[in-house]
């Protein structure tokens, strides 16, 4: 009887071990293919980021060439001599340290004349634009008046509608003013909330005076502030990001600008003018200079002199920038514009 249950328990003993053991063997399989699984699953991501890599690495590398290269060109254009630009074999460094370029370009441009002129457009206006657009914005933003998103609707088709098309119309009306050819002509435009890109200012200033609470406004009338004093003293203050983004903008776009200038100005014109005057001068006083004997010598000095003109043009904003790239890129995120 003892054996008999013996021999039962040790076969069973058995068939629970295989069992047992198949199961092992079942969940091993099981688990080998999961890792399997997951190695090449990870193969596949690592390859997908190498390859978004790469293709990322591409595009930034040729925005940054098309952006660089102009620069880089002026750069080794404005410092050859007369020699470098006539040897071909000169291409990007040039063999010495060379200003002769530099000088013909100030001569042409009458750069101190020339810079007076653009500070006088520039400095007045930007100012005057600044405070126009937020006392214009202010008003949109806090006051209800009759037909207020009516005149908000055509300050944003401003906003669309390119200046060439209404150039005719102004023209006339500064004409008929007496302005034409003073620098009054901008002050006033810029004054009257009209000024270029003067539509775009006040919609940046209007969405950040809409974005703060009615609070302040609430507490400073509290205070016994007025509407002009709570402006003046609590909201003002508070968009100062915005007011030098607004600045930047309108220095940048005030100093390059060249259709309204050239259209309203008879004398005394600024860089941006003056610039387009150098390829004229340049030519006459080009055929003049020995040893130069065919079409495309003149062609290359002349392109060495106007890559110096464009840069000392240039060089007044990338200083300003450079003081104030710091505030302007907080600006930039705190007004929330985007491109």
């Amino acid at each position: 009887y003892h054996r008999g249950n013996i021999l039962f328990l040790y076969s069973a003993y058995n068939r629970f071990d295989t069992a047992y053991f198949k199961a092992v063997c079942c969940l091993f399989g099981k688990l080998r293919g999961v890792e399997m699984n997951k190695k090449i699953i990870l193969s596949k991501k690592r390859s997908v980021r190498l390859v978004k890599s790469i293709l990322r690495a591409v595009f930034l590398v040729g925005v940054g060439f098309v952006m660089l290269y102009p620069v880089l060109f002026m750069l080794s254009n404005s410092f050859k001599s007369v020699n470098d630009t006539l040897d071909p074999t000169v291409v990007w460094i040039p063999s010495g340290f060379n200003l002769f370029s530099f000088k013909t370009a100030l001569e042409l441009l009458k750069f101190g004349e020339s810079f007076k002129n653009t500070l006088l457009i520039v400095l007045p206006c930007v100012i005057f634009q600044v405070v126009s657009c937020l006392f214009i914005a202010y008003g949109f933003a806090r006051f209800r008046f009759k037909f207020r998103n009516l005149l908000f609707g055509l300050l944003i088709f401003n906003i669309i509608v390119p200046t060439e098309s209404y150039m005719i119309p102004l023209y006339v009306n500064l004409k008929t003013m007496g302005l034409l050819d003073t620098y009054a002509q901008f002050y006033v435009q810029a004054l009257l909330g009209t000024g270029i890109r003067s539509g775009l200012y006040i919609f940046i200033f209007r969405q950040y005076f809409i974005n703060m609470p009615k609070e302040l406004e609430e507490a400073s009338f509290i205070d016994g502030c007025n509407p002009l004093e709570t402006f003046i003293k609590i909201m003002v203050p508070n968009v100062s990001a915005a007011i030098l983004t607004v600045t930047v903008f309108s220095v940048v776009w005030y100093y390059n600008d060249y259709s309204l200038t050239g259209m309203l100005l008879n004398k005394n014109f600024p860089l941006s003018i003056a610039l387009t005057g150098v390829s004229t001068s340049l030519g006459n006083q080009l055929q003049n200079m020995s040893g130069l004997t065919t079409g495309s010598d003149i062609k290359l000095l002349s392109d060495s002199i106007l890559s110096a003109a464009c840069l000392i043009t240039a060089l007044p904003l990338i200083g300003f920038y450079a003081v104030v790239q710091k505030y302007f890129t907080e600006g930039i995120e705190r007004t929330g514009i985007v491109g």
